[in-house]
């Protein structure tokens, strides 16, 4: 499984190198079921050319079946004008990594002869389920959408007048780059080329590799990768690679066989990757609320243009992106800084904290036996934070993308003032999708849900998890509505 992530700092300027983003890590998780298709006595050979490979989504209510050619990994497509999605580019770039990593190609022919019979899960948190929670008149709460089935099936946003068929509605937490690692981390596990549960951190680099090579060639660009990042190696602080390492991955054909598992082995290098990350997590006693706003309609790379455009036309451009990057430097140093005072001194954080979770940040000054220097951390993450938030805004305005929308700014300056909130923003890129909250202790986390739900914002049941991709121990079970516990297909790699 791998989780999805949200970026809390270095929006637009984490595609750059040297910049950094802070990105969490969630408990919001995709779940890839790999197993054998066939038995190996069914006349299976190591000259066959190809092999069987079915795909299932009981969210979807799909299941696909492919041959793919082992001379080439690749699937066998109905039109060469077919466009091949996530899960697609996940298969293929997963078996020609394990061809190419594998020290025992034998052992990966015998079990890729088998077949392979993939079946992928999401987390309810991935999608929206706001309209199924209106239609049965539900309030918009975290606990009336923790009372939906696991894995419940998906909705889909609006029929568009085209007659195009209509999205799946998604939250924003990067679906795509924890479907993509589960898969390819699934298929790796499977044919036995890494083993993640020995905690080597060189079987994590390869899926990661192979894991943004399948995401960029699927999306048709090489984006930041700090959501497939988040998605291996959990919360972290990211600074992208250089996009040119995946060069041989993004156009790997050229009519020549067995291009795609050298592409890989050129993707493998590990000395060509220069993508930095360090170990990062909220401090003690501090929680993600992530909140979907319902209004959708933000469309990222539309956003990223005209940012870019601004960059190139605007004459204070520059000057506004370097004191951004100095405001996300400041947000950074300021939470490891009170990580520190934790590990100073635990007993006078936690006091602190949790008077401070009870009441709003006019009076944390005035709290009686309060540790000044704890105080004065909490009120400076603030004040770096609304920097950040300003500059948002001053580009959004500039650049004439919505980065922070009216709505969505009256409503952080609100939550901005309830009891034990820290402070709050727009994940990632901004724009209408999502809106989020670091609060002081959970009771905190219920007044910011009380009052998004008052302004029709639904809060979502995810946490901040700083756990990456890894195997799973045991299955989950789902609640079927009645209260009944039932369990649900294996997660776990057979």
């Amino acid at each position: 499984s791998a989780p999805g992530k949200v970026l809390i700092a270095g929006g637009y300027l984490v595609l750059e190198r040297p910049n950094p983003g802070l990105v969490l890590s969630t408990s919001a998780r995709f779940y890839a079921t790999v197993k054998p298709l066939h038995s190996i006595s069914d006349g299976a050979s190591k000259f066959w050319s190809f092999i069987d490979v079915r795909v299932s989504s009981p969210q979807m209510d799909s299941e696909r079946s492919y041959k793919l050619l082992l001379r080439t990994c690749k699937l066998d497509m109905p039109s060469t004008k077919y466009t091949k999605d996530f899960v697609e580019n996940a298969i293929e770039y997963g078996v020609a990594t394990a061809l190419a990593a594998a020290n025992n190609r034998d052992a990966v022919y015998e079990r890729l002869l088998q077949g392979l019979d993939i079946e992928i899960k999401g987390s309810n948190d991935f999608y929206s389920f706001r309209n199924e929670l209106e239609a049965r008149k539900l309030p918009l709460t975290a606990a009336s959408l923790a009372s939906l089935p696991q894995f419940h099936a998906i909705t889909r946003n609006i029929e568009t007048s085209d007659g195009t068929s209509p999205e799946v509605a998604k939250t924003g937490l990067g679906s795509s780059a924890a479907m993509t690692t589960a898969i390819v981390a699934g298929i790796l596990e499977y044919l036995g080329v890494i083993q993640l549960g020995s905690g080597s951190v060189e079987y994590l680099d390869v899926v990661h590799a192979a894991s943004q090579a399948a995401h960029g060639h699927a999306q048709g660009k090489i984006g930041s990768g700090f959501d497939v990042s988040a998605a291996v190696y959990g919360s972290q602080k990211y600074v992208r690679f250089s996009p040119g390492v995946l060069s041989p991955a993004m156009d790997p054909d050229n009519g020549k066989p067995k291009s795609l598992e050298k592409a890989m082995k050129s993707v493998l290098d590990m000395k060509n990757w220069n993508s930095q990350r360090s170990n990062f997590a909220l401090p003690p006693m501090l929680f993600l609320v992530l909140g979907e706003s319902g209004r959708g309609g933000s469309h990222t790379p539309s956003m990223v243009g005209a940012v870019n455009a601004w960059r190139e036309k605007h004459p204070n451009a520059e000057a506004c992106w370097r004191t951004l990057a100095k405001a996300n430097e400041n947000v950074e140093a300021d939470l490891l800084r009170l990580k520190e005072l934790h590990e100073t001194d635990s007993e006078a954080y936690t006091l602190v904290l949790e008077a401070c979770s009870s009441c709003a940040e006019a009076k944390w000054n005035g709290l009686k036996d309060s540790d000044k220097d704890v105080v004065s951390a909490l009120l400076k993450i603030r004040q770096d934070f609304s920097i950040v938030r300003s500059l948002l805004r001053q580009m959004g305005e500039e650049a004439k993308v919505p980065l922070e929308p009216g709505p969505q700014s009256e409503l952080l300056d609100e939550t901005m003032e309830l009891p034990g909130v820290l402070f709050a923003g727009v994940p990632g890129a901004g724009g209408w999708d999502a809106v989020f909250a670091i609060t002081i202790g959970k009771n905190s986390r219920r007044k910011v849900e009380q009052r998004w739900s008052e302004r029709s914002v639904l809060t979502l049941t995810v946490e901040e998890d700083p756990r990456g991709v890894c195997v799973e121990e045991k299955e989950p079970t789902v609640q079927d509505g009645t209260g009944l516990e039932n369990q649900v297909a294996s997660i776990l790699l057979k």
